[in-house]
């Protein structure tokens, strides 16, 4: 069930080029996510439905050896005999249902951290971050220039990149874009 979902969800975001601008990736994401609270939703009902299987299954076992347990008080061996034939098939389809609930639920946790992935992601995107973290519009510059014979500045003597300081950068503006967004609504809230 929930390989179906995972598969549209990996194809809505696979359309997305590393190019694309991530708030231009929030469209997508935003699809993806309601495809995945919808299968969520899905599976979860599954889970209540086999949860319900065993239930009944194990009422039927109930029933079944307390036939037997009558049959055998009247000396009917005929009847004891099927019913414990029926009670070993009862036994055998609550093992199997206890089983797929198993599953169930590991596929559900599975799709529970795939949702919180995601809208980590998206909230990343939102904000005009790379997945990696770092502002999509200043990568893209630097690719830009990159791609007319420029070099980035922040190297070391060997020509090797300064990732610690990119990192601090990114965040830093973040975070510095994080609190102008928060300043800005509170000041429309008033």
């Amino acid at each position: 069930m929930f390989e179906g979902w995972r598969d549209r969800v990996e194809q809505l975001l696979s359309d997305l080029t590393p190019d694309t601008d991530p708030r231009e990736r929030t469209g997508p994401m935003r699809e993806a996510m309601i495809e995945l609270k919808v299968g969520l939703q899905a599976m979860g009902e599954g889970l209540d439905a086999t949860t319900r299987q065993i239930e009944d299954e194990r009422q039927h076992l109930a029933d079944v050896e307390r036939r037997g347990r009558l049959a055998a008080a009247v000396p009917d061996q005929e009847t004891v005999r099927i019913a414990e034939e029926f009670a070993g098939k009862h036994r055998e389809r609550i093992a199997l249902l206890e089983r797929k609930l198993a599953v169930q639920q590991q596929e559900l946790a599975m799709a529970h951290r795939d949702l919180d992935e995601l809208r980590t992601r998206f909230k990343a995107a939102s904000m005009g971050l790379e997945d990696d973290g770092n502002l999509a519009s200043v990568n893209r510059a630097w690719r830009d220039l990159e791609a007319a014979g420029g070099q980035r500045p922040d190297t070391d003597l060997k020509g090797e990149l300064l990732q610690a300081d990119l990192d601090r950068q990114a965040k830093e503006a973040a975070v510095d874009e994080q609190l102008a967004y928060l300043k800005r609504k509170m000041k429309n809230d008033r």
